[in-house]
């Protein structure tokens, strides 16, 4: 099983987007995440640094500047979705990347913090 190290630069790179109101409450994760021709649009554009910084993980013993390296994408290369967020969560959990999870966590905690989500 791969092992991940958090990405702090996603983190910090999310918790601006967030702040900046960057972000989507609802979506469809699986429907609008970014598939392998956007992904490879988004690179040509903007280069490894931006696309890094929409991944929360960062693959143990992967090279840098390939796809392979980069996990848990938190949006659609524009906004931060809540539900990539959720889905990082959970993913994280299922197999017990624990520093994803909680980072994960925490963005999601924060965004709803900023959108107002309350415990209704």
């Amino acid at each position: 099983m791969a092992k991940y190290a958090v990405n702090e630069q996603a983190v910090e790179y999310a918790r601006g987007l967030i702040d900046a109101r960057q972000y989507v409450l609802e979506s469809d994760w699986g429907a609008v995440q970014p598939k392998a021709d956007d992904q490879n649009a988004y690179l040509a554009n903007h280069g490894w640094d931006d696309y890094a910084a929409w991944h929360l993980g960062l693959t143990d013993g992967a090279t840098d500047e390939t796809k392979a390296r980069y996990a848990f994408v938190l949006g659609d290369f524009r906004r931060i979705h809540r539900t990539a967020l959720i889905a990082c969560v959970y993913r994280a959990s299922e197999w017990r990347h624990k520093k994803v999870e909680l980072a994960a966590h925490d963005l999601l905690q924060h965004l709803d913090t900023k959108a107002g989500i309350s415990d209704n």
